[in-house]
């Protein structure tokens, strides 16, 4: 797999998507590699739009900024529009298909849909969804290790927060297997 990755995620505000690129920088910095995270939020935080952009690379990193990602992210619709017009071509574009009824008209790139709320939902907490999606991401783009992204998630995850960590490996596992088995039936 490429050794740059400009990751753009993004969604409304309580999506988790913040959380989403933390735990990706963080599990880049454990494996020794280069990671910025860089937040960016719409005039409200719960409900309004939020995003932020990760870059993952071998080689020192001149700038957070990611004009064209190689991976886009999109928890909703307005997302998806916003960023994946701006995808590099042969890019993946994640969509949370949960939410997402239309896709983008773009042919030169990977559309990967994954239903995360409705895994969230039968795993039995909504708040993972975000992990199911980034399941689906490291599965597909080995941006990071998984066993890396369970240490940033167990970092991340103290005090009262702990209880929901078994959720969110779960939810790590659910969102890898549903690409590893929807992959296995295309073609």
């Amino acid at each position: 797999m490429m050794a740059y990755h400009g990751i753009v995620i993004a969604g409304f505000g309580g999506q988790g998507v913040m959380l989403i690129g933390q735990l990706i920088a963080t599990a880049a910095m454990l494996e020794g590699k280069h990671s910025t995270w860089f937040p960016s939020y719409g005039p409200e935080m719960r409900g309004g739009t939020a995003n932020c952009t990760v870059v993952v690379d071998e080689k020192p990193i001149a700038s957070p900024v990611v004009e064209t990602p190689t991976e886009v992210v999109a928890m909703n619709y307005p997302s998806m529009m916003k960023f994946g017009k701006v995808l590099k071509s042969g890019g993946y574009l994640f969509i949370n298909s949960s939410m997402i009824h239309e896709t983008l008209d773009r042919k030169d790139i990977k559309l990967i849909s994954i239903p995360v709320n409705d895994i969230a939902d039968r795993i039995g907490n909504l708040k993972v969804a975000n992990v199911v999606m980034l399941g689906a991401f490291l599965e597909l783009t080995k941006t990071v290790e998984f066993k890396s992204v369970e240490e940033a998630l167990r970092e991340k995850l103290t005090g009262r927060k702990s209880a929901l960590l078994d959720y969110n490996l779960r939810a790590l596992e659910e969102g890898a297997k549903y690409v590893r088995k929807s992959m296995s039936t295309v073609g």
